[in-house]
């Protein structure tokens, strides 16, 4: 093969540059909410804000669509990120046939705002508008990461809604990191830094956020991606925004304290617990694996809190195996859940 002749290098995601973009771009409500939706493989309804016509125990169906077949995985992101950081999973995700959608939550990436209130019922009823859109297509197999881990569980505990597993990766709430608690606390270095009476410039705060954002979210801050790295500090452009984020995880910290029923989860559980994960420790996930009995557990020392940026490609393997044994309650999902246990062994 001549230098010509030579394809050009592939991107994280596993798709060469010169491809076409196997992800769908769009907009849609749910719940009233407008908001970005990043979709691979067969494409679900335009969302009407309305539950489809008919549920039938796991799988909702609507007339004049065909009979709902292979899972489809519905990918929540977490506190101060957005659907984009599904995109490298979800370019694998499309190069081995399963289809996905990730969305971005209200008040993030290009969603509308969250109301006033308590943020957890809002999270919840724009979830459960996701799932039962998505659920007219296929078996819908949820995986959240960090607040999104949070959102499937929420969901999972609630029986009406068409779910076949769930997969929650650093879900917060059990025992938390010192940060975490340190911003349910709001001490006094953070009451000073929100009252400050002159805002501290807009290039100092986002130079700030582009040395901590890799050190919080990867394993290994080195290896962290640019591009990634400059979409979370686009999230801190200012002193006021930073105020304001810092005000809203101070609540959703608040909210997390009564945030779980978890003797209502009854669907397939894997629980994925981080080694070096700086937000949320590894006990949290272990705790969350002691009070859901029937709950797997899958525990890997070198990813961080965002495993989906640290091993895509483990993740998108993961996510498929999982979905493959949660849509079939047979011998072939004993099969499946047995390797991912013998994996948790050996991590």
């Amino acid at each position: 093969m001549t230098a010509s002749q030579r394809p050009e290098p592939a991107e994280p995601g596993g798709r060469n540059t010169t491809d076409t973009d196997p992800i769908r771009v769009s907009f849609r409500r749910y719940a009233g909410v407008r908001t970005r939706v990043l979709e691979v493989g067969p494409q679900a309804p335009a969302s009407t804000d309305r539950a489809p016509r008919r549920v039938l125990g796991k799988r909702a169906t609507a007339r004049g669509h065909a009979k709902p077949t292979a899972p489809r995985l519905v990918l929540l992101h977490g506190y101060c990120d957005s659907g984009d950081t599904w995109r490298p999973v979800l370019e694998l995700l499309a190069a081995a046939g399963v289809p996905a959608v990730a969305v971005d939550l209200p008040g993030f990436g290009d969603a509308q705002p969250l109301r006033p209130g308590p943020m957890l019922p809002q999270l919840d009823a724009f979830a459960a508008a996701v799932i039962k859109e998505q659920a007219v297509l296929g078996t819908v197999v949820l995986a959240g990461n960090s607040l999104g881990g949070t959102m499937s569980l929420r969901a999972a505990e609630n029986h009406r809604l068409p779910i076949s597993g769930v997969v929650s990766i650093a879900a917060p709430g059990f025992v938390d990191s010192w940060l975490i608690r340190t911003v349910a606390r709001y001490p006094l270095p953070l009451r000073m830094y929100s009252a400050l009476p002159l805002p501290i410039p807009g290039f100092l705060v986002r130079a700030v956020a582009e040395q901590v954002v890799p050190r919080l979210l990867y394993a290994n801050a080195t290896a962290a991606d640019a591009d990634q790295v400059r979409r979370f500090t686009a999230l801190f452009p200012d002193y006021r925004s930073t105020t304001t984020r810092l005000e809203q995880a101070r609540q959703l910290v608040e909210e997390l304290a009564n945030a779980y029923r978890l003797e209502e989860i009854r669907v397939p559980l894997l629980v994925v617990v981080c080694g070096k994960d700086k937000l949320v420790s590894a006990a949290s996930g272990r705790q969350l694996h002691a009070l859901v009995p029937h709950s797997r557990l899958m525990v890997r020392e070198d990813w961080g809190h965002c495993p989906q940026l640290d091993d895509p490609v483990e993740i998108s393997e993961l996510l498929t195996y999982f979905s493959a044994g949660a849509s079939r309650p047979s011998k072939i999902a004993a099969r499946v859940a047995a390797e991912v246990s013998e994996d948790t062994v050996a991590g």
